[in-house]
Order: C-alpha cells, then sequence, then structure tokens
C-alpha cells in the first residue's frame, strides 16, 4: 500500500470512531464494537439511532460516556467460550463511567457457534447487570432491523423517562 494510500485508510479509520448524530437527540444511544468483516457496523448503520463504534485496535483511546447507551457485541467463536468478549469492549466496560451508563446489550454472532451464539452479549449482561435485549446473526436481517428498531424505542423510552 502507498504512503498516500496508508494515510488516507488510516484518516478514514479515525473518522469511523466520530459519534453519528444524524439521529435525534432523543435517539437511543448505542455504542458497538465491529471488526474488519463489520458485519456489526452494517446492521447498526441500518438503524435510526445515534451511533458510536468503538476502536479497532486497543492501543487506540477509549471514549469515556457520559450518558445512557446500549452496547452492541459480536462474539467470536472460541473453544469453551474463552475470549469471546471483544478486547476493545473489555477495556471500553473496564471504565467505570462507561459501566454506570450501560442500560443493555444487544449481542451479535454466528449460529455456527451452537450455544455460544452471542456468547459476549449475554456475559456482558450477567457480569454489568443489565438486560440483554436482542440477539441477531452476522448482518442482522430486515426482520431484525425492524425488531430491535421497535423494541429499543420501547425499552429507551421506558428507561430514560423520568420516574415520579
Amino acid at each position: 500500500m502507498s504512503t498516500l494510500a496508508t494515510v488516507l485508510a488510516a484518516a478514514q479509520e479515525r473518522e469511523s470512531h466520530r459519534l453519528d448524530v444524524t439521529a435525534g437527540e432523543e435517539s437511543p444511544l448505542v455504542v458497538y464494537f465491529s471488526s474488519v468483516t463489520r458485519n456489526t457496523d452494517r446492521f447498526i448503520q441500518k438503524l435510526p439511532v445515534r451511533s458510536l463504534r468503538l476502536p479497532l485496535k486497543t492501543s487506540e483511546p477509549t471514549p469515556q460516556l457520559t450518558e445512557p447507551f446500549v452496547l452492541a457485541v459480536p462474539s467470536y467463536g472460541r473453544p469453551g467460550g474463552a475470549g469471546s468478549v471483544p478486547p476493545q469492549v473489555v477495556k471500553f466496560l473496564n471504565q467505570p463511567v462507561n459501566r454506570q451508563h450501560l442500560m443493555g446489550v444487544i449481542g451479535a454472532g454466528n449460529t455456527n457457534f451452537g450455544s455460544l451464539f452471542c456468547v459476549a452479549a449475554e456475559k456482558v449482561a450477567v457480569k454489568c447487570q443489565v438486560p440483554l435485549l436482542y440477539k441477531f446473526e452476522l448482518m442482522g436481517t430486515d426482520q431484525d432491523v425492524e425488531e430491535v428498531t421497535l423494541g429499543l424505542d420501547k425499552f429507551w423510552q421506558a428507561s430514560t423517562q423520568p420516574r415520579d
């Protein structure tokens, strides 16, 4: 790869971590990790939400959030589920301020993993004591997009409304 191509690729990667503010300010915030395959990214981009993609490399700075969010996390297939939560997600959740604002989890996975389908989301939900809201395969289907959109909207409204 030429030097110019390397610089442009690095700039494009940095740009992909910016907060997408095309959705309204009242829209749910979904923080997600997506590997170089971009399966999770493709799914999240179909949702009418504000989104923040976690850095691809653990050496990059981890965002610290000051508002409620839902986490979308893919699972990786390893024997017994070890290492299924991406290290970038572990680093992000190791920040107490981020854990404090986590409201729920959406899982991405591959049904070829059998009982370990979306195991990363299950682990995060249990560890952080938040609900597992939905599981989808790979890039999700149109039905997944519709169900997550409706479910996330209901969940967000119920969770962010002031309580009497």
